[in-house]
């Protein structure tokens, strides 16, 4: 598929190493060099994605994230020479939809472009369903989780991880599927951000987080969403580890 992919990196050389693949991929392309740029053309241009360097002037690639997410659902693909993993999980929650660690190659980039638009892709082609599990309720139009009625705030991968679960009520799904889910093929994420994940999504969903009645762990295998009627958790669920 071809889209409209803004690119904002201030290293002029790799920007336009960039352009040309993508350019070579069918997507037309247009390149800034600073974050402030970044923004004012986002808002013009609307692209279809953006590919963000996080080291960039005037403005940070992660402020670039944080203000863009909180205006438009703008597909990102954050590009950083940062690889701890508490770095890629704050750009993550930021709301970046994938995240390249430096070195990559352009093919490798060029890959996860494809792979982004498809994913948001078939998710707006869903969008129009309100997935219901139970009282709770996840609106992909609003981007929303509500319980009986009250708003949850969740960041943009816990909202990708519950609407995951809440698509397939019942399916017990592996750590690594779910991590797909949440990140993407990332192979710098461990499947331990997925129950720190069900920890926290625990905690705003669940009225005693140590005996859940929605989000279930499966041991030995991973987690699913059943729809809280029962009065105790089976055998095979618990609060997780």
């Amino acid at each position: 598929m071809s889209a409209h992919i803004m690119v904002a990196e201030d290293d002029t050389r790799q920007a336009e190493l960039i352009r040309r693949y993508l350019q070579h991929e069918g997507h037309s392309v247009m390149v800034v060099h600073d974050g402030r740029l970044a923004i004012d053309e986002a808002r013009r241009a609307r692209p279809d994605l953006l590919v963000l360097d996080v080291m960039m002037p005037t403005v940070d690639g992660l402020d670039v994230c944080r203000v863009l997410r909180a205006e438009s659902d703008v597909p990102i693909i954050l590009l950083t020479a940062r690889a701890l993993e508490d770095d890629i999980l704050l750009g993550f929650d930021l709301g970046a939809d994938d995240y390249i660690t430096k070195p990559y190659s352009p093919r490798q980039l060029v890959a996860r472009v494809r792979t982004v638009l498809r994913r948001v892709t078939q998710a707006r082609t869903a969008a129009g369903v309100v997935l219901q599990v139970g009282e709770l309720t996840v609106d992909p139009v609003r981007h929303e989780i509500s319980l009986a009625g009250s708003i949850i705030e969740c960041t943009p991968a816990e909202f990708r991880l519950l609407a995951a679960l809440a698509r397939e009520p019942y399916r017990v799904f592996t750590r690594r599927q779910l991590l797909a889910q949440a990140y993407g093929a990332d192979g710098f994420i461990t499947e331990r951000t997925i129950d720190v994940h069900m920890m926290k999504l625990r905690r705003k969903v669940e009225k005693d987080p140590a005996r859940p009645r929605y989000l279930l762990t499966v041991y030995g295998v991973g987690y699913k969403i059943v729809d809280g009627q029962r009065d105790e958790p089976s055998p095979s669920a618990g609060p997780g580890r």
